[in-house]
């Protein structure tokens, strides 16, 4: 299963560079200097290598090297990179969005929904969660995520009162 890694918005200067909205928690490996990503847009595949990547304003600017001038740049609009899942070390307590989603939720001893996407706001992440049909935003904290059984394909939640109810 490959996750989404990013996603082209628009070209950017004149020198074939790329705005990439970055979609991973890892764009210093996914988007280094090197790296092959596999696009799709409109259907078509196509194979393209990083030659440099910098952050501006939140995403990234990213020029590769198949990529000559802006002519050419403005064609990968809307391009989508995916990417095979990268292994996490088992002694970490960090989780890749791709590990949590589609996570079944326990609060209260009971199963109440499914995490349906996760948001990287620049203090923290923030769980999107389909809770008894309707979405609600929990902050990804230990306070609030105690325990992540990812064999069991669970995650229990223990948030303060009210916040279930915003």
């Amino acid at each position: 299963m490959k996750v989404q890694v990013g996603r082209v918005t628009k070209s950017h200067g004149i020198r074939g560079e790329v705005v990439v909205d970055v979609m991973t928690d890892v764009p210093e490996v996914r988007f280094a200097d090197g790296a092959v990503l596999n696009g799709t847009q409109a259907g078509k595949e196509r194979t393209l290598t990083v030659g440099s990547s910098r952050p501006h304003k939140g995403r990234l600017l990213v020029k590769f090297r198949e990529v000559a001038d802006r002519t050419e740049a403005d064609t990968l609009r809307g391009m989508k990179f995916f990417a095979e899942p990268l292994e996490r070390d088992d002694d970490s307590d960090e989780y890749f969005d791709h590990e949590l989603i589609g996570l079944k939720v326990i609060h209260d001893g009971a199963e109440v929904g499914e995490v349906t996407g996760v948001m990287d706001t620049p203090n923290r992440k923030i769980l999107e969660i389909d809770y008894s049909g309707r979405e609600v935003l929990v902050p990804f904290v230990m306070n609030f995520v105690p325990d992540i059984d990812l064999d069991a394909q669970t995650l229990t939640i223990t948030p303060p009162e009210g916040l279930l109810d915003v």
